[in-house]
């Protein structure tokens, strides 16, 4: 199957409400609490699992609802610039796929990590991360990887196809987008089964539709996948 290159623009700001917890309950209900607490603890929290599980739409979910409160957050993936300096008005520090870090990232996530949970200004921020690995397997410098493994460790699940099409479905009807049976079934079919390209290749497929006005349709994708 052609690759397809994906501008995610339409996406709307992933939530923890918006996202389907099935057997990963416990670790969404502790980062809602997490979130919503106006004392959070410094005792850090890391999600792992694979691809699709989800841990990027919760870092993202988490970071939302603490804009929304008002809160300033630091936010670090492996995309981010190499040296980024940590900030005092930080009140929350987000690592995402922290097995991917390089050299270079690997000392400013450990520079974060300390600055927020033991401030010399005595003020400690939470830390939140993921990564695809459990924290004694990923390969990172020691002192960043035993902190990461010190305090709240949730390994998340891939929904199930059944799970998988309901989120799907919710993440359409978000859109104000309608995906047929026959529709859905193409997509799970042919394309990969991890969840956020999924989610990518719905919002590059709502954007193709609005382009040429048309509805999402089996032709339609396949009309896509022709023009890229």
């Amino acid at each position: 199957m052609k690759q397809i290159a994906l501008d995610i623009g339409l996406a709307p700001e992933p939530t923890l409400d918006g996202f389907l917890a099935g057997r990963n309950a416990q670790a969404v209900q502790h980062l809602r609490l997490w979130s919503e607490s106006a004392t959070r603890s410094p005792v850090p929290t890391y999600l792992w699992g694979p691809p699709g599980a989800g841990k990027t739409h919760l870092l993202r979910a988490a970071r939302q609802a603490l804009l929304a409160q008002g809160a300033a957050v630091g936010w670090l993936d492996a995309d981010a610039p190499q040296r980024g300096a940590f900030s005092e008005q930080w009140d929350a520090v987000l690592l995402d796929d922290v097995h991917l870090y390089g050299a270079e990232l690997q000392h400013t996530a450990f520079n974060w990590f300390v600055n927020a949970v033991a401030p010399a200004s005595g003020r400690p921020r939470a830390v939140l991360a993921a990564g695809e690995l459990p924290p004694a397997d990923l390969p990172l410098r020691e002192d960043l990887r035993t902190r990461l493994g010190w305090g709240h460790v949730f390994e998340l699940q891939v929904l199930p196809e059944t799970e998988m099409r309901a989120v799907l479905r919710r993440a359409a009807d978000a859109r104000g987008v309608f995906l047929s049976d026959e529709v859905m079934n193409f997509v799970l079919g042919r394309f990969s089964r991890d969840l956020g390209s999924l989610m990518q290749l719905l919002d590059h497929l709502d954007r193709y539709a609005l382009e040429t006005q048309r509805a999402i349709t089996i032709p339609l994708i396949k009309s896509m996948l022709h023009n890229e």
